[in-house]
């Protein structure tokens, strides 16, 4: 199962609401999903179509509960390759179909035509608890998750600007910042920040899977931080060999060329040294010496060295 299949089916097992947060839940997902057909003696239908079979028993019960509404539910196999099962939540006239369209923000109150309402239905979310639970069905609708060890993505899939931009304002009045942008003939509203999707799973009420989001991260910033540590110790070891080799090469120049005699005392003394451990640290040269000096100290004589065999380089040219 799909880590977005377990969000929604969480979110579809922890439902205690009352008439207004359903509501506003089966408005979302109407919006989102749904599609108005006509049939014969201007009658109209109403279908709800859905992958996740948690979202369509959701369906039924809240239209049956709240609004005694005995929906007709649909199973078919999808003529995709994978072979799902297709679930689709019917409600004909006799069921009261244009009357919960209109509750739920669908139709217009005309009697005399039928007028689509596009937008998001103020009195639909007139409190904190309302826009989560309409959040909630437009993710249930149309919303997606990607598994969160590959990336941080959250979406909902729209097909109408306006709407997009009044469900990305929705979802931004929680301090988030969603964006929206075309994707062919659709609009998606989405997040891309691990800490904004933390805060929109908890806004919907996945509470389980916000918690394996937020330890997922925190092992991928752990694991983030070890490559960091790992990669660093490397350039720094690959920078110390790199100075090592050259200092040799140096040190066996002036050997070549001059003797190590001519050169002062101390700086003798630690090219020797050098050339006897080529894969000490400049530290543990310093230590060597009687009386020690520091990692500066050595660095500055092995500098000079290194300046002494770059002039006898000079002339040899």
């Amino acid at each position: 199962m799909s880590f977005s299949s377990k969000v929604k089916e969480e979110i579809c097992r922890n439902i205690d609401l009352d008439k207004k947060e359903a509501l506003a839940i089966l408005s979302g997902i109407m919006k989102v999903s749904g599609t108005l057909s006509f049939a014969s003696n201007k009658q109209i239908n109403f279908r709800i179509t859905t992958e996740n079979a948690a979202i369509a028993r959701l369906v039924f019960k809240l239209l049956k509960k709240y609004f005694n509404i005995h929906t007709r539910l649909m199973v078919k196999k999808s003529s995709s390759l994978k072979k799902n099962n297709i679930y689709m939540v019917v409600i004909t006239e006799e069921m009261g179909v244009r009357d919960i369209l209109k509750k739920a923000g669908i139709l217009s109150d005309k009697e005399e035509m039928i007028s689509f309402d596009f937008g998001i239905r103020e009195s639909l979310v007139d409190t904190e608890e309302t826009k989560k639970a309409y959040i909630r069905g437009a993710f249930l609708g149309g919303g997606s998750i990607s598994n969160p060890e590959k990336t941080y993505h959250l979406e909902f899939v729209t097909h109408d600007l306006d709407y997009a931009q009044e469900l990305s304002a929705l979802i931004n009045s929680f301090g988030l910042t969603s964006k929206v942008i075309q994707r062919k003939s659709s609009y998606i509203i989405y997040l891309k920040e691990g800490e904004q999707i933390v805060d929109l799973l908890n806004i919907i009420g996945a509470h389980n899977s916000l918690l394996e989001l937020e330890n997922i991260r925190i092992m991928k910033e752990m694991r983030n931080n070890v490559n960091r540590l790992v990669n660093c110790e490397t350039a720094n070891l690959s920078k110390t060999v790199n100075a090592a080799v050259r200092q040799v090469e140096s040190i066996k120049l002036i050997q070549r060329e001059i003797g190590l005699n001519r050169l002062p005392p101390n700086l003798r003394e630690i090219a020797e040294l050098r050339l006897n451990h080529p894969d000490e640290s400049l530290k543990e040269l310093g230590e060597m010496l009687n009386p020690p000096i520091g990692k500066s100290g050595v660095n500055h004589r092995l500098r000079r060295i290194e300046k002494i065999a770059d002039e006898l380089r000079k002339e040899e040219r």
